[in-house]
């Protein structure tokens, strides 16, 4: 598969400017992680699932007859559901600061 930047390639590039950024990632991998080198917290996946859906949600305010990222939306949002169901019944209290956190709930 040819990656190269190119006019057979516009599909490829608007595609990267729709995912979140690697820098951005980081960013939030950092901001939540519970101890240094952390990226399989349940609240470092909640946070980059929040990020995901957000811009997704962008992209479909823009694109509303588009049905498959509609349910890959949808799929996101059930994987962030069990993950917050899963902090809850773990630790109450790390759900609460994430949630507040991400502003999540009312």
């Amino acid at each position: 598969m040819d990656l190269r930047p190119g006019p057979g390639n516009r599909r490829l590039e608007k595609r990267r400017k729709e995912m979140i950024s690697k820098e951005k990632k980081t960013e939030i991998i950092n901001k939540y992680a519970v101890k240094p080198g952390d990226t399989g917290s349940p609240e470092v996946q909640v946070a980059v699932l929040t990020e995901r859906i957000a811009e997704l949600n962008a992209h479909l305010d823009k694109n509303p007859k588009d049905h498959h990222s509609r349910r890959g939306l949808l799929k996101m949002v059930g994987q962030r559901r069990n993950l917050l169901g899963y902090l809850k019944a773990k630790d109450i209290e790390r759900y609460r600061k994430l949630i507040q956190e991400l502003g999540l709930r009312k």
